[in-house]
């Protein structure tokens, strides 16, 4: 049993939760290079982790949840440490947040009222998930290279991740409004 909880991918993972708060610290520091170290870090474990869950056949059930808990635990966590330090709007702030809630939320739900379900997510919740890790770096990598061009990319990318942030939310919603309405018709049909 130990050996299917250890493996390296999920190894990687748990370092990847170990570097969330030198990542805080570093922010509220204002030690913006080591924050942007820790970031690319990170974000190298993250994908070394799938691969190697890939290549040496270790894929557990522990790390398809761990994963994602540490990517919107670091993701969550930046946007909150970012809007206390003035670097990334509260509003926008707000939406992310708002955002992982409803989605812990209807995991939940779901668990709770019909039992574990796959519900793997969608290209708009991922390509919103990149573009908010984009932009959590683009606003660190500003604070240590002071690139006119960056600042412009940023301030487009903010608003960006805010339109997609709505519509992936509302997206989610609608989708699993339809599989919980399919699978409640489904209990009600008499085999």
């Amino acid at each position: 049993m130990n050996s299917r909880i250890f493996t390296v991918p999920n190894q990687l993972t748990f370092l990847r939760l170990g570097f969330l708060p030198f990542f805080i610290i570093s922010i509220q520091y204002h030690r913006y290079d080591i924050a942007l170290a820790v970031l690319i870090v990170a974000g190298l474990t993250d994908g070394l982790d799938g691969i190697l869950a890939r290549t040496l056949n270790q894929k557990t059930a522990l790390g398809a949840y761990l994963d994602p808990i540490a990517d919107k635990l670091l993701l969550s966590s930046s946007f909150v440490v970012l809007a206390l330090n003035r670097k990334i709007s509260w509003w926008l702030a707000t939406l992310v947040l708002s955002r992982d809630v409803l989605l812990l939320t209807s995991a939940a739900v779901i668990l709770v009222v019909i039992g574990y379900r796959p519900f793997p997510p969608s290209i708009f919740g991922k390509l919103t998930t990149a573009l908010q890790i984009l932009l959590v770096f683009s606003v660190v990598l500003l604070e240590v290279a002071d690139w006119h061009w960056l600042l412009v990319f940023r301030i487009v990318l903010g608003y960006v991740v805010a339109g997609l942030t709505v519509f992936s939310g509302f997206h989610y919603s609608i989708v699993v409004a339809r599989q919980l309405g399919d699978q409640h018709g489904r209990a009600k049909t008499p085999s």
